[in-house]
This record gives C-alpha cells, sequence and structure tokens, in this order.
C-alpha cells in the first residue's frame, strides 16, 4: 500500500505569478483523484506535530528570521523565492507531513509514501533559504529517522534536475546519510560535481552524477543506475527517501533533461529495486520541482502506479 499525503494547506503559500504556484499542487491532486489509482491511499489534511525536528536540521535564528519576514507581509526572501505571510506555516507543515510520513513507514503503517507538498526543500541550507526552498523537508525526514527512530544508514535519491546543494551540505560531513543526487549541469546552482563525495565522516557517502543537457533519455538511465546500484550497495539503507523533482521533463519551463512522463515511473521501479533489496521496500517520497502542472501531474501519476507495484 502506499499513502499519498496531500492538504489545501499546501495552496496558502502564495507566490503571485512566480513558477513555484499553488497551481502545481492543485494539478497534481485533481490528476490523482481522477486516476484513482489502485493501491493508494489519499490522506487529506493529515495531524501533525512538529518541534524539534526542524531544529536538528535548521537554526533557531534562521527559523526565526524567516518567521519574521513572512508575519512582517513577506515577499523576496531571496532572489528566487518569493513568500507570503503564511509561508512559514506552510513550510512547517510541509517538514512535519515528511516526518509523520517517515513514522508511518518505520512503524509498518505503510510501506511506501508520497508527500505531495509545498514549498519545496532541497535547495534550503541550514541557515538560509535558497531557490524557492525554506525548510530543507528531506534532510528533515532524515535526520529524524535517525534520531528518532534509530536507523543507522538512510539513502536520500533525488532526481530533480537541480541539484540538491542544501541536502548535500547539511550531510557533507556526516554518514548516517548517504545522498545520490542525478541533475543536470552545468545548471542552478552550479554544485554537485562527481568529485563532492563528502568530507571526514562523511566521505564517500555523497553520489554525484551531473548530465549535460541534451544527454538521450537510455543515456541518462544507464548512468543513473549503475550509481545508484553503487551507492545503494556501499550505504545498505534501511530506509530510502527521494527528492522527487519532476522538472528534468522534456516540457518543464525551467529545467529539462529530456525526460518524458513515463521516464519517472522509470525511475521508480529503479529506486524501489533498491529499496526491495536492502530494506523491505520502505521508500518515503517528497516532491520538489516541476513547474509544467499538466506534466508534474501527469509524472506524479506515474511515480505513484510504479510505488504501488514495483
Amino acid at each position: 500500500m502506499t499513502v499519498f499525503y496531500q492538504s489545501k494547506t499546501f495552496l496558502q503559500h502564495e507566490t503571485g505569478s512566480h513558477p513555484e504556484s499553488p497551481q502545481r499542487l492543485q494539478a497534481v491532486m485533481d490528476e490523482v483523484a481522477a486516476k484513482q489509482i489502485a493501491g493508494l491511499t489519499v490522506e487529506n489534511d493529515p495531524i501533525i506535530k512538529i518541534g524539534q525536528e526542524i531544529e536538528r536540521v535548521h537554526s533557531t535564528d534562521y527559523l526565526k528570521s524567516v518567521q519574521q519576514f513572512c508575519a512582517d507581509g513577506g515577499g523576496r526572501i531571496e532572489t528566487d523565492t518569493v513568500v507570503c505571510p503564511r509561508s512559514f506555516e506552510v513550510a512547517q507543515y510541509a517538514a512535519g507531513c515528511a516526518v509523520k510520513a517517515v513514522d508511518q513507514v518505520l512503524l509498518g503503517k505503510t510501506k511506501r509514501s508520497f508527500c505531495a507538498v509545498r514549498p519545496p526543500g532541497h535547495h534550503a541550507l541550514s541557515k538560509q533559504a535558497m531557490g524557492f526552498c525554506l525548510i530543507n523537508n528531506v534532510a528533515v525526514a532524515a535526520k529524524h529517522a535517525v534520531a528518532q527512530q534509530k536507523l543507522n544508514r538512510v539513502l536520500i535519491v533525488d532526481w530533480d534536475v537541480h541539484h540538491g546543494n542544501g541536502t548535500q551540505d547539511i550531510f557533507y560531513e556526516e554518514d548516517q546519510v548517504y545522498f545520490f543526487s542525478a541533475h543536470r549541469h552545468p545548471f542552478y546552482p552550479g554544485t554537485g560535481m562527481g568529485d563532492e563525495t563528502g568530507t571526514g565522516k562523511g566521505l564517500g557517502t555523497i553520489w554525484n552524477l551531473p548530465l549535460a543537457f541534451g544527454i538521450s533519455r537510455e543515456d541518462y538511465f544507464k548512468k543513473f543506475e549503475r550509481m545508484l546500484l553503487q551507492a545503494a550497495e556501499k550505504c545498505q539503507p534501511e530506509l530510502v527517501l527521494i527528492s522527487a523533482g519532476f522538472d528534468a521533463h522534456k516540457e518543464d519551463p525551467i529545467g529539462s533533461l529530456g525526460l518524458e512522463t513515463e521516464d519517472f515511473g522509470r525511475l521508480t521501479r529503479l529506486v524501489a529495486g533498491v529499496a526491495n533489496q536492502y530494506c523491505k521496500g520502505r521508500i518515503v517520497s517528497l516532491l520538489e520541482g516541476g513547474y509544467n502542472p499538466q506534466r508534474l501531474a501527469e509524472s506524479v501519476v506515474c511515480h505513484l502506479q510504479e510505488l504501488g507495484s514495483a
């Protein structure tokens, strides 16, 4: 069984004409409702409790500054990131949803889950908003799995078209969370080269796959599968988290690596194979990018169908 978490709360992060808009999520919710996916349980407005989980990732001063910026009316909190008065509350709720999903999977309530959340998170640094992101949802989820659920090894797979620089930075010196990112390069934010592999205790826990624009889909998948299997073998994960961005789609207005809608099902099968081999299939997937609302919605459906069957 796969649980799909959704809430109209996420629509209250209002960004005007910004590409990271409520329309993205509305399209996803509408498409999922229309498809009636087998084996999918939809949980509306999940009840969450969130506290120190976020502070394991972000400094108290940073969180207070974001909260105050939103309370003062919002605006452009950094070059690329727009917030409104409710954005901090919504971002907290997104992180809390990720924590709840981890708990439900690790307690055996469900095997897999997808959190249709916004704002996205993988660019957010511990002390800085960046790239549409305020709170690093996947990092909060991973830290919670280690600190609260006592896991020793978590693998984060990030297939967003942009490198998850925030996630990498947060775990660069740690040895319990592995990070594998396949992303377009050169491209925003300019990080994610193959020689970025971690340092100190974290040496060898970071796996980056920079891919040039124009790469063929088959080459994309060959390279992705090879490095995914290498990272998983090294990590031996007890839980797999996915930073599921869908902006590598060929029709995405911001990203694109030439992928078709069905390719996100193929990516899901590959990651599910790793989860099946190492951690009883346990996966928590979190929405990141994807800025063509209809193609995003269709790609999410492909992702959910494979989560439920792979």
